[in-house]
């Protein structure tokens, strides 16, 4: 399976949002998913695998839980194809950058002087 296609399904793209913010127990995934999604156990378990075995996720036994964490490895492939592209948003998001700057210094000098 190619990356975008499992990257390409919201609740596959959440999960890794979840494991992201560390490793994560199948059980404390499967409460979240099934609150936001409505989604069978089953079904969240089938997405974990498809995570796993296409490289997205890891998972290591403890005790009766699988722990699942993300792999990076996939991602950064998925940014470095992205690469391609960041020219597209990269120049404008550096000028809103430097605009809000700009904008920042002046009040910071009007407080200054009134």
């Amino acid at each position: 399976m190619h990356a975008f296609d499992v990257l390409g399904d919201p609740v596959r793209r959440r999960i890794l949002e979840l494991l992201a913010e560390g490793e994560t127990s199948a059980g404390d995934v499967c409460v979240v998913i099934q609150r936001e999604f409505g989604i069978s156990q089953p079904a969240v378990s089938q997405h974990l695998k498809v995570l796993r075995l296409n490289g997205f996720a890891t998972v290591r036994p403890d005790g009766t839980r699988r722990l699942y964490a993300v792999d990076p490895r996939p991602l950064r492939d998925v940014d470095q194809w992205l690469d391609h592209f960041r020219r597209f948003w990269t120049p404008p998001l550096n000028a809103l950058a430097t605009e809000l700057a700009r904008g920042k210094r002046e009040r910071r000098l009007r407080e200054q002087s009134g």
